[in-house]
């Protein structure tokens, strides 16, 4: 599969002065584009440093949930299974919106589209805040959802359009400390509030930031990217919400552990039912340049790879940060602020070291940080195999540290390599892909490592503690030798071929 991918002019385009013209039946070459000038202007500075702490606020709050579910269910009323609708709603909204948006960015202007996104997140917080009840916190947490979902494409497409390829690693580094560390520090946070508040400051504490970024926005953000025509297939809409939210809550209702009226096998058998047809759909779509999710993007075989390396890196740190904190305190006996202050130094180490990491891509390519990458995470998985109830403390911490580190690693030579390998016309495509991958990714991650943890302490000879140790170490080891697939697939992630000016 090639890197460099042809796409057809839309019909009625222009071909670019002095063009062959195309055999019959042969594609149309695309129109070019312009690449960005070597230095980011002062405007386009701003734009990028507003939508990242837009993204690292929205997607914060998106694992803020966690830690606060008993707090909620004795302040509510309400069961373990209602509250965990918290947060599978906001993922299943998430998956239905995020293949949306590759439309939305081809149609829109960089402004309306921030506004849109910054606004939605704005109201649904405040939602949240004023919560007299489960139900309204409940639809609160879906207007949140619906913007988050538009913050992380909208930023990697204006990365990609503002930001020379010689460059794009260090900028991406940038986006890497969003994605990797806002999940990690959000049960931090969470649990250092819930300590000394009430859970309404959970939204409270972000609601002024949140309006501070749509105000500034308002005032002071520019249209940046190139909209042109582009038509929405609404029975690709529906599609796509019953494949991905299929998906996502399937997965979902086998990570909350729960019976529920709907067994977990309806909904993956309908996700992915539905998810055959969209496929095909956007395959006939897509040769009239009309696909909601434009496919051409896997034709690039490093984008494929980046792709399936980090849905298995999103499967290992959501796994990861689902099961390591039930382990700290079903079997160590931590309170939720100790477990998030433990799982703290593992966020920072992240967000120190991705700036460097952009660096060191910028001047090396991925595979130099790829590949010793994925073999960390590997190695930190294959040692929390070990855990058992009389593990020092300080031991899970530094294995923490570690997989930390091999994360840090990973996430910014794949989303730089994988979308930089894309023409300009499919970044927004490119873009909406990687979030829906993480998103259908996390609550993959999330389900399997609680299913095989329940049933290992279910299948356990020992009691107690013992036991639920026992299961800890079945999903660590699920997680070790799917690690093995992300180290194969890291040799396979090429530096795209930057095209001459």
């Amino acid at each position: 599969m090639p890197d460099d991918i042809p796409l057809p002019v839309p019909a009625g385009a222009p071909a670019p002065p002095g063009a062959p013209a195309p055999a019959p039946g042969a594609p149309a070459a695309t129109a070019p584009h312009t690449p960005p000038p070597a230095d980011l202007a002062a405007r386009d500075r701003l734009v990028i440093g507003l939508l990242l702490a837009s993204t690292f606020v929205v997607i914060l709050n998106e694992t803020i949930m966690g830690v606060a579910l008993p707090s909620l269910m004795d302040s509510l009323s309400i069961t373990a299974v209602a509250g965990q609708w918290l947060t599978t709603a906001f993922m299943l909204t998430m998956a239905v919106v995020i293949p949306v948006t590759g439309f939305l960015l081809q149609r829109l202007d960089t402004r309306p589209v921030f506004l849109a996104a910054m606004g939605l997140f704005s109201t649904g917080t405040l939602i949240c805040a004023a919560a007299p009840g489960f139900g309204v916190l409940l639809a609160g947490r879906v207007v949140q959802a619906g913007g988050t979902a538009i913050m992380l494409p909208l930023l990697m497409t204006t990365v990609l359009t503002l930001v020379a390829p010689t460059r794009q690693g260090r900028v991406m580094g940038n986006i890497a400390i969003v994605i990797s560390v806002a999940p990690a520090v959000g049960p931090t946070i969470s649990g250092v509030i819930l300590s000394v508040l009430d859970w309404r400051w959970m939204f409270l504490a972000v609601l002024p930031i949140a309006v501070a970024s749509l105000v500034l926005g308002a005032v002071r953000m520019p249209d940046v990217t190139e909209p042109r025509a582009a038509s929405l297939d609404v029975l690709s809409v529906v599609v796509s919400a019953l494949g991905f939210g299929g998906l996502v809550y399937g997965l979902s209702s086998f990570a909350e552990g729960a019976l529920t009226v709907v067994p977990p096998w309806v909904p993956l058998g309908v996700g992915a039912a539905a998810l055959a047809v969209f496929v095909r759909r956007q395959t006939r779509l897509q040769r009239a340049d009309r696909a909601l999710l434009d496919l051409r993007t896997f034709r690039s075989r490093t984008f494929t790879m980046a792709t399936v390396v980090l849905g298995v890196s999103v499967t290992a740190l959501f796994g990861t940060l689902i099961v390591l904190p039930l382990y700290l305190q079903n079997v160590q006996g931590l309170d939720p602020l100790g477990t998030g202050l433990l799982l703290l130094p593992g966020g920072l180490v992240m967000g120190l070291l991705a700036p460097v990491v952009g660096r060191v891509y910028d001047r090396s390519g991925p595979t130099v940080l790829l590949v010793p990458g994925t073999v960390v995470v590997s190695a930190s998985l294959w040692g929390l195999t070990l855990v058992s109830a009389t593990t020092p403390v300080a031991a899970v911490l530094v294995a923490h540290v570690v997989l930390s580190v091999g994360l840090a690693l990973v996430f910014t030579p794949l989303f730089t390599a994988g979308l930089g390998s894309l023409p300009h016309e499919l970044h927004a495509h490119g873009s909406a892909v990687v979030g829906t991958v993480q998103q259908v990714a996390g609550a993959a991650g999330a389900a399997l490592f609680v299913t095989v943890m329940t049933l290992g302490t279910v299948a356990s000879d020992a009691a107690g503690t013992e036991a639920a140790a026992e299961g800890v170490r079945a999903a660590f080891l699920c997680g070790a030798v799917l690690s093995l697939l992300a180290v194969a697939g890291s040799v396979g992630v090429r530096r795209p071929v930057v095209p001459s000016s």
